[in-house]
């Protein structure tokens, strides 16, 4: 065997701990699950008879709790489902840049900077009129698998 000592450089990420298993028969409404690799929020499931093959199916619809788009899966309930860490985080609003980008005030008193504006319109403009007007702003941010989103507004008074 050689003496050498090997160093291996990763750059890449498993993505190991951004989900975690579950049992498909376990998962419920208003869960989560990763559907063709994106964050679900589960709007509905349904179970089938076990068939010839002796699994029960369950099949889920899930909302994409970032593109708000509509994912479907069949998996048999014995089998199991990778589950999102997702979490929700408030910040202050600091700032608005003219690129879109929010300056978010954290608990420890260090400003986020590499959160975007929110594509939904309707949210959009209320933070920027709400920022426009002096009003002290709080977003909720929602996180899973490496991915950040404003997700909700809260207006706590004026400045």
């Amino acid at each position: 065997m050689s003496d050498e000592e090997h160093h291996f450089e990763s750059k890449a990420d498993a993505g190991a701990s951004k989900t975690y298993p579950q049992q498909a028969g376990t998962i419920r409404k208003n869960g989560y699950i990763v559907i063709k690799g994106r964050p679900c929020k589960v709007v509905e499931v349904s179970t089938s008879k076990t068939g010839k093959h002796g699994h029960a199916k369950c099949h889920f619809v899930g909302i994409d709790i970032f593109t708000a788009k509509k994912l479907e899966d069949i998996v048999p309930s014995s089998h199991n489902c990778d589950v999102p860490h997702v979490n929700r985080t408030d910040y202050q609003l600091i700032d608005i840049s003219e690129d879109g980008f929010v300056s978010l005030l954290t608990d420890n008193g260090n400003t986020k900077d590499d959160l975007r504006l929110p594509t939904d319109e309707n949210l959009l403009s209320q933070i920027k009129d709400g920022f426009a007007e002096g009003k002290d702003l709080v977003v909720s941010v929602m996180s899973a698998m490496g991915e950040e989103q404003i997700c909700a507004l809260k207006d706590i008074g004026p400045k």
